[in-house]
């Protein structure tokens, strides 16, 4: 997978070095450090600096780090440690958690902006009520956001849902939003059972059925079940080549052979599943 299409982003603590190291061989398509939810209050200091020590030079695949929020006591020492004026060889992108309005994202791409001069990526993470009303204007906020997403345990607990469907709305919302913005499709929030492959897999199909690409995941052994939930099956891709065969000979409204119409849509839906199969 390249890295300008990913579909694992693999999180791992950044008061762990060793487990951070592992993740960076492991085959993911992006390493996320983590610098807030995983990170305990009296290991923020530690995981900050070991986190900016690493990041001083380049890193075998991209590494984004997920600060803590700029309101948070933690938020700032984050950014001044791994967002510094100059910038760190090694990091690709920054996560911001909790925003709920445009101004979080802004904040902190001016910011960036000045320091790197607009080459780091910004990723907002929609965790509220509210940041889910406003998703288009979060996606749209500045250049510098590359994409949003939702987390999901932060946002279940918002808004007091019990049942898994009681987030597709959220999760709609949020795919619309980024396409609207012209962001590239969101990926999902991370499955909490990391023995649970058998979920994980029912999980990604209805992620994918949603609009969603890609998957954030806790552990290596989550990251073959989600980049097979995601890419095209043989069938899927012989379908799409028969399809944009088809268009090809003959432009306009047809019927294949086998009874299927194809217009436009139908062509532009087949090139989008060979574009994601040759992203292997």
């Amino acid at each position: 997978m390249t890295a300008e299409s990913p579909l694992t982003w693999l999180y791992a603590p950044g008061d762990r070095p060793r487990v951070v190291a592992r993740a960076l061989v492991s085959g993911a398509d992006v390493v996320v450090i983590d610098l807030e939810d995983a990170v305990a209050p009296d290991r923020k200091a530690y995981a900050r600096a070991a986190t900016a020590e690493l990041l001083r030079d380049p890193q075998p695949v991209p590494v984004h780090v997920r600060v803590n929020a700029p309101a948070c006591p933690w938020g700032e020492a984050d950014l001044a440690a791994v967002a510094p004026a100059g910038g760190l060889a090694g990091l690709a992108g920054l996560r911001l958690p909790k925003v709920s309005s445009p101004a979080d994202v802004v904040r902190v791409a001016r910011r960036t902006v000045s320091a790197h001069g607009g080459a780091l990526a910004l990723y907002a993470l929609l965790e509220t009520a509210l940041g889910i009303e406003r998703a288009h204007d979060v996606a749209t906020a500045h250049p510098s956001l590359r994409g949003i997403s939702i987390g999901e345990e932060d946002l279940r607990t918002d808004l007091g849902v019990r049942d898994d469907a009681g987030l597709d709305w959220a999760r709609s919302r949020v795919v619309v939003a980024a396409r609207a913005a012209g962001l590239a499709p969101p990926a999902q929030s991370v499955h909490p059972d990391t023995r649970d492959l058998e979920g994980l897999l029912a999980s990604c199909v209805r992620g994918r059925s949603l609009g969603f690409l890609g998957r954030a995941a806790i552990h290596p052994r989550q990251l073959p079940v989600i980049e097979r939930a995601f890419l095209p099956t043989e069938e899927e891709i012989e379908r799409a080549e028969t399809v944009v065969k088809a268009a090809v000979g003959e432009r306009g409204a047809q019927a294949l052979p086998d009874g299927r119409f194809i217009d436009v849509a139908v062509v532009t839906a087949a090139q989008r599943v060979l574009s994601l199969a040759r992203r292997v």
